[in-house]
């Protein structure tokens, strides 16, 4: 096939995840990970997991990061650019609607009977992902005891970011001996990165400016580590304490809505930009966030293929993707206590997985089909 079909494959599905996907970044991932590598062959499973792994390793948001990568992949710089932007574009626009009605009504639109038959769709989804991806993972006994330990101390309550470099630490020390024991500090430079937004804190409201907004939402994007739920700490000390430009409540209802449009959970940026300046902060936020996920990505997919030359960063690189992998799990477990709960939402788990497991459907059907028998259910049963 010629380059321009190329990119045209990677711009109809990432245009068509970016539409239809839910669940946050595990979700989508997994998507990712059923369309591109099981259904359409672009890459291996290692491949396709230790860019998982890399994604973690820098800042911004993962999903958008990977799509980024695998339009690289498939169809070079102009399907990295294509696969980034049109999975944040249909969020944004879905967005911006909702956020018009949230200024005009006051309130937003109930979707939770499309989200109550979603939910065990995504489950199975990520079932599925994690299941091909474990066994490429999983590399011996260390790892899977790494992983382990990751899940479980992930539902315990400990951070994230602390676990997914405890378990690379681990498998590096693990197989290389005490010569490398100097590298492990270098992990905790991540650490002051996650309080740069909470130590800023301002007595009282400043005045609005699109300039600060834009370097606003340009720092944050560049030091927020972790899943989509993270942003609910950098913005509260950013716009609600340091600059009083929001509420609680508002900055409540902007992360909700990251969570029932398709597409990156980020895209609360554009929530409250158009809070903050109508449409064109709304715009210059959206930019301001995504902005500096483009240079990571770009700059890790040119020394991934070294990270796996070196023994001592192959290491490394095992126990990041392990880390990620429990991570996944960790988050499926929360989402399936949340999604699955009761007799329909079980049966439509089950269903799911066979499915996911036995064919090779496309995602956004098994979404939308997801979607819809949740309305259908409610509206007869509910």
């Amino acid at each position: 096939m010629s380059k321009r079909t190329y990119l045209k494959e990677v711009a109809s599905l990432f245009l068509k995840i970016g539409a239809t996907a839910f669940g946050g970044p595990a979700a989508y991932i997994a998507i990712m990970q059923r369309e591109t590598v099981r259904n359409r062959r672009w890459l291996d499973e290692q491949g396709f997991l230790d860019m998982v792994g890399a994604t973690n390793l820098i800042p911004g948001p993962n999903a958008t990061e990977m799509a980024m990568y695998l339009g690289l992949v498939r169809a070079g710089w102009w399907g990295y650019a294509a696969a980034g932007l049109l999975f944040i574009i249909p969020a944004m626009l879905a967005t911006l609607v909702l956020a018009w009605v949230y200024v005009a009504y006051g309130s937003l639109p109930q979707v939770g009977w499309v989200l109550y038959g979603v939910k065990p769709i995504v489950i199975a989804i990520i079932i599925q992902a994690l299941w091909d991806l474990g066994r490429k993972a999983v590399k011996g006994w260390l790892t899977a005891i790494v992983g382990a330990g990751v899940i479980a101390s992930y539902i315990l309550g400990f951070n994230e970011i602390a676990l997914l470099f405890a378990g690379a630490g681990i498998v590096l020390l693990f197989q290389g001996g005490r010569r490398l024991i100097k590298v492990s500090p270098s992990a905790m430079l991540v650490v002051p990165l996650l309080k740069v937004p909470i130590s800023m804190l301002s007595a009282g409201v400043i005045p609005f400016s699109q300039i600060t907004l834009f370097l606003s939402f340009l720092k944050i994007g560049s030091v927020i580590y972790g899943s989509g739920y993270v942003l609910l700490a950098f913005f509260n000390s950013e716009f609600v304490v340091r600059l009083g430009w929001l509420t609680h409540q508002q900055l409540l209802d902007a992360i909700a809505v990251g969570q029932i449009t398709p597409g990156p959970v980020a895209s609360s940026a554009t929530f409250v930009g158009y809070l903050m300046g109508g449409l064109p902060s709304a715009l210059l936020a959206t930019l301001a966030f995504f902005l500096p996920s483009f240079f990571f990505t770009a700059l890790v997919s040119r020394i991934l293929p070294w990270l796996r030359k070196s023994w001592w960063s192959g290491a490394f690189l095992d126990g990041v993707n392990i880390s990620a992998l429990g991570l996944m799990l960790g988050v499926t477990w929360q989402l399936g206590q949340a999604g699955v709960v009761d007799w329909f939402t079980i049966l439509l788990t089950f269903v799911s997985l066979f499915l996911v497991f036995r064919s090779k459907i496309n995602s956004a059907w098994l979404i939308l089909g997801g979607g819809l028998l949740g309305m259908g259910y409610q509206l007869v049963l509910g």
